[in-house]
């Protein structure tokens, strides 16, 4: 290692040879052909197309539609936004959007508020959790798909929409006026103290905000007594690599490697290096990951388990080693292109594989781990024993396809009965859930956290029993047998979700990780000190 080279935190941008515009250059990465050249076959195809064609077509939707064919020839992950599919994406991964703050569920083709966002638009304008909305500026939401009410809910920023709310507490309609706003978007879903001295911390995307929400989390468990952390990370998909480069410091020494990219050029290939500035490089870390935790999330475990700073439990993870760089096409669409490669600090790249059995094979993957058991069976992950690699204190790792864990936990599929599938596609629980609140809000809304809800919640049985007849009503005869095997995630699930709708995201996690297998194993490995840096081999 060259650590006169080392750059804390300079994420040097990879460019690629020559600028990106739609047709010319990415004609030249198939036809070689000079780029005038290409220009006027090009042009001459689309004014045959355009004059000659039999029926009328429009080439600029031709055009449109033929990006995302030219650069699913590339790799799975080089693909096209048009410029609303842009806008929706940048605003997620800035933390922020315009619209009017509140999250909802449909039930009977009706919007149901099951939060209003605090400190946003809807709360400022009177709406409430429980209030259904029926229309939006006079047009009906009712039998609308999900993916149109958002649509219709969200809009440019000081915009006004005209609600029409039905409320349990009046027998007509409310008209509502919310003025739109900016309403945030939280990457920390949940930060607790799950025991004494460990706190939890579940992240769901490393978008703009994750690094200053997850340092804030951080901040107050410690000042509540964590000296450890779980970092959830399961079903997290990634997002900007810098959020989990700045993540990954707070728990690294100085001058330890946390991630490399190889382009095309070697002048572009960079390496960025701890700073030795974290504030919890003396804290326990484990770090949970499933077969959903991909990109950033491999990144930040990657770093973690290659300097042997903590553990990684859990399952294998996605395995998206690519990096994309976004390249503004002036329309307000945009072509995000792969440039480079992603290393973890051993040098693996965790890619899997796409090239030997085409894309098609490629989206089906996760299905096929299910087909082969690995989420069941550690013996069942495949490792390519021609990708092996050393941790810092030499333990064993692969790549090619995924960070694959310290602590294999499989999926506990006791409670997966057939009668927990039927209600779970049916999507009863949730539709259960929201009657149930809307019905006990009097008296539930007594309650101040979600502790002293459960409290009030302690009659499991009669809740089960209350559930089980909502299922019948709604098509899901009872059947006991299979009912007393998932009983107990069936409860915890109700609860958990209860607990949501009156105390938002944050109040979900505590709920639900009781009895949860990874985090279990997570709180067993804390116990036995197995997360103390540096772990060895054979630790």
């Amino acid at each position: 290692m060259d650590n006169n080279n080392h750059q804390p935190f300079s994420w040097v941008p990879i460019a690629i040879a020559a600028s990106l515009v739609v047709g010319i250059w990415l004609g030249l990465l198939f036809s070689g052909q000079k780029a005038g050249e290409y220009d006027r076959k090009l042009n001459n195809i689309l004014n045959l197309v355009s004059n000659e064609y039999v029926d009328d077509i429009e080439v600029d939707s031709l055009i449109e539609l033929s990006i995302p064919e030219i650069l699913s020839n590339l790799d799975p992950h080089s693909y096209y936004l048009s410029a609303k599919e842009l806008q929706m994406a940048e605003d997620d991964l800035n933390g922020s959007f315009s619209g009017i703050g509140i999250s909802f569920q449909l039930d009977d083709d009706t919007v149901y508020v099951i939060e209003v966002i605090p400190g946003g638009p809807s709360e400022k304008a009177g709406l409430v959790a429980g209030d259904k909305i029926i229309s939006a500026d006079g047009k009906s939401l009712v039998g609308l798909e999900q993916s149109k009410i958002m649509e219709t809910l969200r809009g440019t920023k000081g915009s006004r929409v005209k609600l029409g709310i039905k409320r349990l507490t009046s027998d007509k309609p409310v008209s509502i006026v919310v003025t739109r706003g900016d309403v945030p978007v939280k990457a920390v879903d949940a930060s607790y103290m799950i025991e004494k001295n460990t706190g939890y911390v579940r992240v769901n995307q490393f978008g703009r905000t994750t690094y200053d929400e997850f340092m804030q989390a951080l901040t107050t468990l410690k000042s509540e007594g964590a000296k450890r952390y779980i970092v959830d990370l399961r079903g997290n998909g990634g997002g900007y690599m810098e959020m989990a480069i700045y993540m990954a410091n707070e728990f690294l020494p100085a001058n330890q490697l946390i991630v490399s990219t190889k382009g095309r050029y070697k002048n572009n290939d960079t390496k960025v290096w701890s700073d030795g500035n974290g504030s919890f490089k003396e804290d326990e870390i484990i770090v949970l990951i499933d077969e959903f935790s991909a990109s950033a999330s491999e990144i930040f475990a990657g770093a973690i388990q290659d300097n042997d700073r903590g553990l990684i439990v859990g399952c294998r993870s996605f395995g998206k080693g690519l990096v994309q760089k976004q390249f503004d096409l002036g329309d307000k669409s945009a072509i995000r292109l792969t440039i480079a490669r992603y290393y973890t600090p051993s040098g693996r790249c965790i890619q899997k594989d796409y090239k030997a059995h085409g894309l098609l094979s490629y989206e089906k993957e996760l299905y096929e781990r299910y087909k082969k058991g690995e989420l069941y069976n550690q013996d069942s992950i495949k490792t390519d024993k021609k990708q092996q690699f050393k941790t810092m204190h030499g333990r064993t790792v692969y790549g090619g396809g995924g960070i694959i864990p310290d602590i294999f936990v499989p999926q506990d599929t006791t409670a997966i009965t057939s009668y927990y599938i039927s209600i779970s596609n049916a999507g009863l629980i949730p539709q259960f859930v929201l009657k149930y609140v809307q019905s006990n809000r009097g008296m539930l809304k007594v309650a101040k956290d979600y502790k002293q809800l459960l409290r009030m919640l302690n009659n499991n049985e009669q809740l089960l029993n209350d559930f089980v007849d909502f299922a019948a009503q709604h098509g899901v005869p009872a059947r006991w047998y299979y009912i007393n095997l998932s009983k107990d995630l069936i409860i915890k699930t109700i609860k958990a979700l209860i607990a949501r709708d009156l105390f938002g995201q944050s109040a979900f996690y505590p709920i639900y990780n009781r009895n949860d297998n990874t985090v279990e194993a997570a709180l067993k490995a804390f116990s036995k000190h197995q997360a103390t840096f540096p772990i060895l081999p054979n630790n």
